[in-house]
């Protein structure tokens, strides 16, 4: 694929993003919107001939996207052809070339011992051109089988299953209890990694298509926007949750009820609501701006905690990490094609770095303590360095090192540290049954819970993840649920 020599005669060049000066002026994405032709068809031709594509293997893309052939597409300059290649594995590509961390380069052949290919932003070129040229429109099913589906929750999950199942001529209903459709990709992800536009744009498409969505809807809950599962399971042929894992895990340490400490996903979704209703304006959201802010906790969530923070004026940003700094290549013990555990500069750190000094982020700090004053506010967290010893027995254990104890003036705390499971209330309305983690109990593959027509896909199902694979358990179930209703399916 692309050209023969292609990997040996160029270099790597991933597309820029937008200046950090200016970005932080605003909310808008951090990409630049432009996509250079010409660069995208060099690092196309990079696509090796390489016999087996990992970047399309269990340890590489999760929807089996194509890549090779868009890449070779690309490089041949069939842009249109390109984009049909990359719609026949994944509904949305739009989202996760500009989401997605991109496992497919770490699997890329290329990557075992030069740079990987540039996967990611030629997938994002190819979609955006899609939308330029007008190729992309709504596409209506010729038939309709007069099956019924209710999905509750339009993250990447119900979305996509919504998508597949309406394109096998189902009449399926999208249940979200936020007001606007999208869920992780709406109001999970900042507007500077994806635009709402975008997302708004997919939506509109589907909704042209026939899919019907319906917000304020708390299914299983209580109030005046509740919608009894029950009901729900009665008027169609199968359910499908897709209701996202969002019980954030919290840190029982002593002053953890003191005001200035939130959850960072309730820190995120205020702002992108208040910026999406008035531009900010209606100061309901979580305000940064004049505090001294720690983010404890990493990962993408804690990026965008901290480039939020930034965005809102702080007066300084730190970022605690439990573990230790990673190594700035691949260890021993992670091999190719795994996903490299190495070290990265993400764009919130970027940001700081412009803005401060320096990367924000502070590794083995464990949190002892929260201080605050006598109104009960914050100002301050106690804690202490750690350090991380493998045992006998290949496990790593962490101690304390003494006099290491140190606390931090902090006006603004955000807890980034990962998710239990989803929230109970709708599944135990059906008895659902749980798996040892508390999420929903549904095989892979099968995607089918303890109650017959009632299924499960995403991160409710296989706990937290990727936008990616939310989309391939979507696409999945919803090939698990046409078999239910019709006894075959031609979803892939």
């Amino acid at each position: 694929m692309g050209k023969p020599t292609g990997f040996k005669e160029f270099e790597r060049k991933a597309e820029a993003y937008r200046e950090v000066t200016v970005r932080l002026g605003d909310y808008d994405e951090i990409f630049t919107g432009e996509h250079d032709v010409e660069q995208l068809q060099t690092q196309g031709a990079r696509c090796m001939d390489c016999g087996v594509p990992f970047c399309q293997s269990d340890t590489g893309c999760p929807v089996d996207n194509l890549i090779p052939e868009w890449n070779d597409l690309i490089y041949t300059e069939q842009w249109r052809k390109a984009l049909d290649r990359l719609h026949k594995t994944n509904n949305f590509p739009e989202f996760t070339g500009r989401v997605c961390p991109a496992p497919c380069e770490g699997a890329c052949v290329l990557g075992i011992n030069e740079p990987p290919v540039t996967i990611k932003n030629i997938e994002q070129a190819i979609v955006d051109r899609g939308f330029a040229e007008g190729w992309i429109k709504a596409e209506v099913p010729k038939f309709r089988s007069g099956k019924k589906v209710a999905v509750v929750g339009s993250g990447p999950a119900g979305l996509a299953a919504a998508a597949q199942l309406n394109r096998a001529g189902h009449s399926v209903t999208v249940y979200e209890r936020a007001d606007r459709i999208g869920g992780l990709l709406m109001y999970g992800i900042p507007n500077m990694k994806l635009g709402k536009d975008l997302v708004q744009r997919r939506v509109d498409l589907l909704h042209a298509e026939g899919v019907e969505f319906i917000t304020n809807a708390d299914v299983g809950g209580e109030g005046e926007n509740a919608i009894d599962i029950k009901n729900l399971l009665k008027e169609n042929g199968a359910v499908l949750l897709a209701t996202g894992s969002t019980k954030a895990r919290d840190m029982e340490v002593p002053g953890r009820d003191l005001k200035g400490i939130y959850p960072a996903m309730e820190f995120l979704t205020a702002n992108t609501k208040s910026l999406l209703d008035s531009n900010l304006e209606d100061g309901r959201y979580i305000s940064a701006k004049d505090k001294k802010v720690i983010v404890i906790g990493g990962g993408d969530t804690g990026t965008d905690c901290i480039g939020t923070a930034i965005r809102h004026g702080c007066t300084s940003i730190e970022n605690f990490e439990l573990m230790p700094q990673p190594a700035a290549e691949r260890t021993e013990d992670n091999p190719w094609p795994l996903w490299p555990l190495i070290y990265r500069i993400d764009y919130g750190h970027q940001e700081s770095a412009e803005r401060f000094g320096r990367d924000p982020r502070d590794y083995c700090v464990l949190t002892k303590e929260f201080v605050g004053d006598a109104e009960g506010q914050l100002s301050g967290v106690k804690t202490v360095e750690v350090q991380w010893q493998k045992g006998d027995d290949g496990r790593w254990n962490m101690e304390e090192v003494a006099g290491s104890e140190k606390v931090w003036p902090a006006d603004l705390i955000m807890l980034s540290m990962g998710f239990t499971g989803p929230e109970q209330y709708v599944s135990d309305a059906l008895n659902l049954e749980y798996d040892e983690r508390a999420n929903y109990r549904a095989a892979y593959g099968q995607y089918k819970t303890s109650v017959e027509g009632v299924f499960a896909a995403g991160d409710c199902r296989r706990g937290q993840s990727l936008v990616v694979w939310g989309i391939n358990e979507g696409r999945e179930a919803a090939r698990e649920i046409d078999k239910f209703l019709m006894g075959s399916s031609f979803l892939a």
